[in-house]
């Protein structure tokens, strides 16, 4: 089956799914107003330096200061000096330590530069101007982590003006094939500037390479004179849209087609993809089926799917997927699968049904960070190892670096994701305005003994011969029946006549206690209002 790009395009909203072989893997929003800001570069002002911590706050223009820790603060982290190109085949004398203006030249030897940690503030200090790059954006309360080891993406190579090295993509198997494109990258980088060959980089040649080269430099030495002009805070360079970024990450000879389901939108889709992609332009459609596209493509049902907290196995297992603010959890459960043979084998076969769904959720939901997997406990080492050499397997196609660990004697597996972009839960929700994100409520009986208890203590300050005591109204119930003696009792303890005003408005959680004049309510007695009006009286 095909592996398809798909992308829908509403008033104020761009969509895009990854679908491969059938099933949706990946789904990216990006909303108008809302465009992320990973991988943006600014002229920041240092307003704070932690040397307890080792980090600093950067300013850069947006809401929350980024956060620069001292592992990521290099020895340019204040200046883009234009410097000189080297020009062809020549060596400079001295490695190139600041971010020179760049012309792709053939030749040149690697100089290495060892870098030894220097603490933070000896590197910067208040109101210092600094280049930063947003490594991972802003999370809840959390500012954007930013970084002065910069990067510029491309199509097939990602150039880093500030380190040393070639790397290649680990999604690129073949072994003459990575060597062959290191050879390449080695031949054509200027000298001291570090290159990433990504995955569109597999079978080009090396004219596209050098292109790729030569149009990060380009993008690179623009990027220098706007900082040379700049005041702090400003934008130097920010990264494509949502539908241009996925085209450029994305559209590779393992991609089959582009769908888009608006005419505007696919022109200029097509139009990029014939510039940094000539020969699969050709894979961009336009979409014209009466059904929307993501409900034709059933990727709807996979959102709404990825919402919910249950996930159910194939053979009546399920996963129970629990986001906190510091960690994923991941429960994995037999639920109604009871097993053929023996318990072993039960557990053993929930597990591996469980491995490929966890690493199909991390990816649909955009899980990052710590990660916690409850496996059901198996007794046996060699079933444990089992299910950990499956994660691992199954997580070696994920784009995202993991890093999985052993399983412990409980059955947990800790590991990471690569937080690249917001997850699809905090992207599509918000905090229930109910339980304001706790997930729970006060039960309805906690709640009355909670009334009761205020009762006695507000009882005791007024002066009034009643109560009035405006509640939900399932609390209504509870102390109208349930809870009557104890209304009853407290009645008699405070010689006071108590009125139940049930208030539908009300959270659960939600109550008042008013004094009210006497003759206003009937002697002796504990009344409610129906439940289904508004309340405010018991008349």
């Amino acid at each position: 089956m095909s592996n398809t790009l798909i992308v829908n395009v509403s008033p104020g909203q761009t969509r895009v799914a990854l679908v491969e072989n059938g099933v949706v893997a990946e789904v990216f929003h990006e909303r108008a107003g809302g465009t992320g800001i990973t991988g943006n570069i600014y002229k920041g002002r240092v307003v704070r330096v932690l040397p307890g911590m080792q980090a600093a706050f950067v300013d850069i223009g947006i809401e929350r200061s980024g956060f620069l820790y001292v592992d990521d603060v290099g020895n340019d982290a204040t200046t883009l000096p234009e410097g000189a190109a080297p020009v062809d085949g020549e060596e400079e004398d001295e490695p190139v330590r600041e971010a020179p203006r760049l012309r792709a030249v053939d030749g040149g030897e690697e100089e290495a530069e060892k870098r030894e940690r220097v603490p933070i503030e000896h590197q910067l200090t208040k109101g210092q101007e600094v280049v930063v790059q947003i490594a991972k954006g802003p999370i809840g309360t959390k500012g954007a982590r930013v970084t002065t080891r910069l990067s510029l993406p491309g199509r097939m190579l990602v150039l880093m003006p500030h380190v040393d090295h070639v790397g290649v993509s680990r999604r690129i198997e073949d072994p003459e094939e990575r060597t062959r494109l290191r050879e390449l990258i080695q031949e054509l980088r200027p000298p001291g500037v570090g290159i990433i060959v990504r995955t569109a980089a597999e079978g080009e040649d090396r004219e596209a390479l050098r292109t790729d080269i030569e149009v990060l430099i380009a993008l690179w030495n623009d990027l220098v004179r706007k900082k040379e002009v700049a005041r702090s805070p400003s934008l130097l360079f920010a990264d494509l849209d949502l539908a241009l970024r996925c085209i450029r990450d994305l559209l590779t000879h393992n991609l089959d087609r582009v769908v888009v389901d608006a005419m505007e939108e696919h022109d200029r889709i097509h139009a990029f993809a014939t510039q940094v992609a000539p020969r699969l332009s050709h894979r961009v459609e336009l979409y014209d089926g009466a059904e929307p596209i993501f409900d034709a493509f059933s990727v709807e049902d996979e959102i709404n799917r990825a919402l919910q907290p249950k996930v159910w196995l194939r053979s009546g297992g399920y996963l129970v997927i629990d986001r906190t603010e510091a960690l994923t959890t991941i429960d994995v459960n037999t639920g109604r699968y009871v097993g053929r043979r023996n318990l072993d084998e039960t557990f053993l076969k929930t597990n591996l049904e469980a491995v490929p769904e966890v690493v199909y959720q991390l990816r649909l939901r955009n899980v990052g960070g710590i990660i916690v997997i409850d496996f059901i406990d198996m007794e046996r080492e060699e079933h444990r190892e089992k299910v950990v050499r499956a994660l691992e397997e199954a997580l070696s196609r994920d784009r995202l670096r993991t890093v999985v660990h052993s399983m412990s004697d409980l059955g947990l597996v800790e590991m990471t994701r690569k937080r690249a972009k917001t997850s699809l839960l905090k992207t599509l929700t918000d905090s229930c305005p109910y339980c304001e994100g706790h997930g729970y409520v006060r039960s309805v009986a906690t709640m009355g003994y909670d009334v009761v208890r205020d009762v006695m203590r507000a009882g005791r300050n007024v002066t009034h011969d009643s109560l009035g005591i405006h509640v939900h109204p399932q609390v209504a119930d509870f102390l109208c029946g349930e809870g009557r003696a104890l209304m009853e009792e407290a009645e008699r303890l405070l010689a006071k006549h108590l009125v139940i005003l049930p208030v539908s408005a009300y959270h659960v959680e939600d109550h008042d206690i008013i004094g009210v004049d006497t003759g206003l309510v009937p002697d002796g007695v504990i009344r409610a209002v129906s439940s289904n009006m508004d309340g405010g009286s018991d008349r």
